[in-house]
């Protein structure tokens, strides 16, 4: 594949390095505005758009891509309130669209075992709940998009909890969400159910951006010849 990549930071270098290695070319970076007008004819040889950009910008990114008739994965979050604009407009107008939390394989089989143990504390009110997350200094938003998937997951199918709030003691109707910034900490996520007697905790650690990297790729090549909108779910669990 020709790859366009939206976002060349860390992660979307990282992407860069993970591309190479399966034998795709990176044939244009944008970070801004201009470069989307400069790099024209660049863009025409793509034939996917891999965004990992700022919020602020992303919802914008993806109609770019699908106005130069890109496919395009997405990685960056906290652009969700505008989901369902965007779900539309891409069906209606046969476009491509793959975005995702996180693009970890081992992170999104983490979200399918919070679902099936929130499933199982839903009935033991005993235990309370906690969602904790970990990142680099540099990470813009917080908490964290997956941290965000995880608690709408959990708020989902407990039903005592009718919303999460980033805090350390919320009320009893509230999921607790705490973030921390440290250093260069490539992401942690911790869920925790806490009873008088025991504590039940489930944990992802990523070791480096790589796995989050490789994740964007795999996704990318799944999307050829694909219209509509996919997640990690559609890649990973569709033959379960």
């Amino acid at each position: 594949m020709n790859i366009v990549i939206s976002g060349y930071g860390r992660m979307g270098q990282a992407v860069e390095e993970q591309a190479l290695n399966r034998g795709h070319s990176i044939v244009a970076t944008i970070d801004d505005h201009k470069e989307w007008q400069n790099k024209q004819d660049l863009l025409r040889e793509g034939d996917v758009l891999i965004d990992f950009s700022l919020p602020s910008v992303a919802a914008t990114n993806i109609y770019k891509a699908f106005e130069h008739g890109l496919p395009i994965v997405t990685g960056t979050t906290a652009w969700y309130d505008r989901l369902e604009e965007i779900r539309e407009y891409c069906t209606k107008n046969g476009h491509s669209l793959f975005y995702a939390p996180n693009f970890s394989v081992g992170v999104n089989i983490f979200f399918e075992i919070n679902r099936r143990l929130a499933e199982l504390i839903n009935e033991q009110e005993q235990y309370h709940g906690q969602v904790e997350e970990t990142h680099h200094i540099h990470k813009k938003d917080a908490p964290s998009g997956t941290a965000a998937k995880i608690a709408d997951d959990i708020t989902e199918n407990i039903k005592r909890y009718s919303r999460w709030e980033k805090a350390n003691e919320t009320d009893k109707n509230a999921l607790p969400v705490i973030s921390h910034r440290r250093d260069e900490v490539p992401g942690t996520h911790e869920v925790s159910y806490e009873s008088g007697v025991d504590k039940i905790t489930i944990r992802h650690d990523a070791k480096s951006r790589e796995g989050f990297a490789l994740g964007a790729i795999l996704a990318a090549e799944f999307l050829q010849d694909k219209k509509g909108v996919f997640t990690m779910k559609d890649l990973l669990f569709s033959n379960f």
